[in-house]
């Protein structure tokens, strides 16, 4: 056999098992987690203040949105400068405490990476802006106007056109995001070695990776044709995604940089879908380890995106999480999330938020544990938290909100029905402070938050779910974090679907050459009757009180078992 195929496939062997597969994935949004201080806005000290109750959890990759310094127009996904802290959330000092802390309880830490675009207050942005002879004039993409107008066509992710002018150098600059984010150009070498020299920086202090910020959108199409689709989401699958040096791209980042670190990468994935994903995460590729992708969360946008709901139901979430397992194959690896700092609670939007609020999150934490990739767990999901409906459009802080409320006004939208729409999709639904107690502000904070905190959490909080004991949503999802690590089927057995006439259930086996599980979930208010034999199996896990064998109740997951004897 040829030396370069043996090392190939001894290469791909060695990826198969690792740590990043087997441990779970716990999502951080700093400005909500904990409060140190009393200024209202959450802080590393904080994060270090809990970490005991991350570690009893049962979690093991902390995964922290940016703690960079930034002027905020997008809470932090805007960087004006990539090696330090922003003075909100602490030090370097505290962040080498937090890295220390997590590493001494045998946990791991990845840092969010936000590389498509910078803050307009970066250095590099600010002198660019200036004159068309600054040596940073091309780090970022410039464009003359048409017509009088923009470039192109092109709208933001939130609302509005994706370009800006400048009247200093009477052209306009790319933002796929807010007119603060300007897009940086990743055709100059010079910006590739810069942001080289930025994940070299974190990893020698010792971070164990990064998650990285809508990833596929680095690679721009240089024609900068106008769109020829009508729905954002196909915009950013056709148009913005997938660009022609996007791989070329990654895998410089891994060959210069990341080969060289034991570490994890998780690429964001909008406009990713199954035909392409593998080129991204396969064994082989020298890219990514993973991707966060974003099919199932993006059902249910219409033509204007999440503000423009249309109907979806569970046939097309299993239908996803189908069609992606198959992708995969052997050969690549996703990460398993149903919320984060992007998206509704999960309990809210996958859920019954209400009448079965504690057995629907009981299910949804089973079926992100049970399904094959690396779990992402979003803060508060361990405790049930649910969206908030806030009643005045003044007290939602999200910078996408706020621009799709003026867009939506311009078409006839009230506020009182936009508002309606941000309490089934807006992002603060999970930006509202973590529930540690049932005290003034749910124990967040001393001060003022810098959001309101959720009005249910006198009754939503870790402290009651504490004392609540074993019935708790808590206990559930401690008691499946430690299930999935006992039982390496879920991680490393295959995944096959076992179809059921309704489209509320999904069934689904996870097998190996040691054990067969089959995990059953009834996503509905209803009971449901169960077409499968389970005399050759045994009960190991339930969401709730057994009812009749053959009927599955309202929002319960069962685990078989398949009988060794």
């Amino acid at each position: 056999m040829d030396y370069g195929v043996q090392t190939t496939i001894l290469k791909i062997m060695q990826q198969l098992k690792t740590w990043w597969k087997e441990e779970v994935i716990y999502q951080i949004y700093p400005r909500s987690f904990k409060d140190s201080n009393g200024d209202g806005i959450g802080d590393l000290q904080g994060i270090i203040s809990k970490l005991d109750y991350l570690k009893n959890l049962g979690v093991d990759i902390i995964w922290l949105s940016p703690i960079y310094k930034s002027p905020n127009d997008d809470n932090g996904y805007d960087i004006s400068d990539y090696y330090d802290i922003h003075p909100e959330f602490g030090t370097m000092a505290d962040f080498d405490e937090l890295l220390a802390g997590l590493h001494s309880r045998g946990m791991k830490l990845i840092m969010d990476l936000v590389v498509n675009h910078t803050s307009d207050e970066h250095e590099w942005f600010q002198d660019a802006k200036r004159s068309k002879d600054s040596k940073y004039r091309d780090y970022y993409i410039w464009k003359d106007g048409k017509d009088g107008k923009e470039p192109n066509n092109w709208p933001s992710f939130f609302g509005g056109s994706a370009w800006k002018y400048n009247e200093a150098t009477d052209d306009y600059y790319l933002h796929l995001f807010t007119e603060k984010q300007p897009d940086l150009n990743w055709e100059n070498p010079a910006v590739r070695d810069s942001i080289c020299d930025i994940l070299k920086f974190w990893l020698d202090k010792g971070i164990n990776g990064f998650r990285m910020d809508v990833i596929p959108l680095i690679s721009k199409r240089l024609e900068f044709a106008d769109a020829q689709y009508d729905m954002l989401n196909e915009i950013i699958e056709h148009v913005y995604s997938n660009g022609p040096k996007v791989h070329t791209y990654i895998n410089e980042m891994y060959e210069r940089v990341l080969k060289n670190y034991d570490i994890m990468t998780v690429g964001e994935g909008p406009g990713i879908n199954t035909e392409v994903g593998l080129k991204y995460v396969g064994h082989d590729r020298g890219e990514l380890n993973m991707i966060f992708h974003l099919d199932h969360m993006f059902l249910g946008h219409g033509e204007f995106g999440k503000f423009d709901p249309v109907p979806y139901d569970w046939s097309d979430v299993k239908r996803i999480f189908s069609d992606w397992d198959e992708a995969m194959g052997d050969s690549g690896w996703i990460s398993i999330f149903l919320d984060n700092h992007d998206f509704p609670r999960l309990v809210s939007r996958f859920g019954n938020d209400e009448d079965y609020r504690k057995k629907s999150a009981k299910l949804l934490a089973t079926m992100v544990l049970t399904l094959r990739g690396t779990p992402c767990i979003y803060q508060g999901s361990e405790l049930g938290m649910t969206n908030v409906h806030f009643d005045s459009i003044d007290d939602y802080k999200d910078v996408e909100t706020h621009n799709f409320h003026e867009e939506f006004k311009k078409k006839g939208v009230s506020t009182e029905e936009f508002l309606k729409l941000v309490h089934e999709n807006g992002r603060d639904n999970v930006r509202t402070p973590m529930q540690w107690n049932a005290e003034k502000h749910a124990g967040f904070t001393d001060g003022e938050p810098w959001i309101k905190v959720n009005p249910n959490y006198t009754e939503i909080n870790a402290e009651a779910a504490i004392a609540e004991g074993r019935g708790s949503i808590l206990e559930f999802y401690k008691m499946m974090l430690e299930f999935r690590k006992r039982n390496k089927t879920f991680i490393y057995g295959s995944f096959e679907i076992i179809p059921q006439e309704s489209k509320n259930l999904f069934f689904y086996k996870r097998s190996d050459e040691n054990d067969t599980f089959i995990v059953m979930l009834n996503h509905s208010d209803e009971e449901e009757m169960v077409d499968f034999d389970m005399s050759d199996y045994i009960f190991v896990v339930s969401n709730q009180e057994y009812g009749k064998v053959n009927i599955l109740q309202p929002w319960e997951a069962r685990i078989l078992k398949l009988r060794k004897d």
